[in-house]
């Protein structure tokens, strides 16, 4: 779709969301499809970008862990002028129907597991919509529906 001089995304930037609230819905498109594009652009140069930190930074920063005795966790060195702080987060990972036994062996032990770990509960809504409704109803004053962050998403039609 080619319109002469639109506005582009710079240009939207400096105007009030109200201005650009009343554009062609031909224009919020293509406003819509440059943000796209930008978007994309940006998190490829990020993640280019990180590769080439970690290229240059992972090899130094796994010797100071590996010498402080640490598999993860924040490292800082000097790099010329200029201060690296490297972070390396622990990412841990819990099986569920392993805990969910131990918590039973705690329970049958006497002992309340809620001293030990933290119990949530969770219900899929694709699975809350396939009950019966007698399990609906028991089930209903323990849920609470809110709305995330509205999207959207503009597609020219077809001619």
């Amino acid at each position: 779709m080619t319109i002469p001089n639109r506005p582009r995304l710079a240009d939207m930037m400096t105007m009030p969301v109200g201005e650009v609230a009343h554009f062609s819905p031909e224009i919020l498109i293509l406003l819509q499809e440059e943000a796209e594009e930008s978007l994309r652009h940006a998190k490829s140069a990020k993640d280019w970008l990180d590769a080439v930190l970690a290229r240059r930074y992972a090899p130094i920063a796994a010797e100071l862990r590996s010498r402080d005795g640490k598999d993860t966790g924040t490292v800082r060195f000097d790099d010329g002028s200029v201060t690296v702080v490297a972070d390396l987060p622990k990412k841990i990972e819990w099986d569920q129907e392993q805990l969910a036994a131990t918590v039973e062996r705690i329970r049958a032990a006497g002992d309340d597991p809620t001293e030990y770990v933290d119990l949530a509960f969770k219900v899929p809504e694709r699975k809350y919509g396939a009950w019966p409704g007698h399990i609906r109803t028991a089930f209903e004053a323990a849920r609470t529906i809110k709305t995330g962050k509205p999207t959207f998403m503009l597609k020219p039609n077809n001619p």
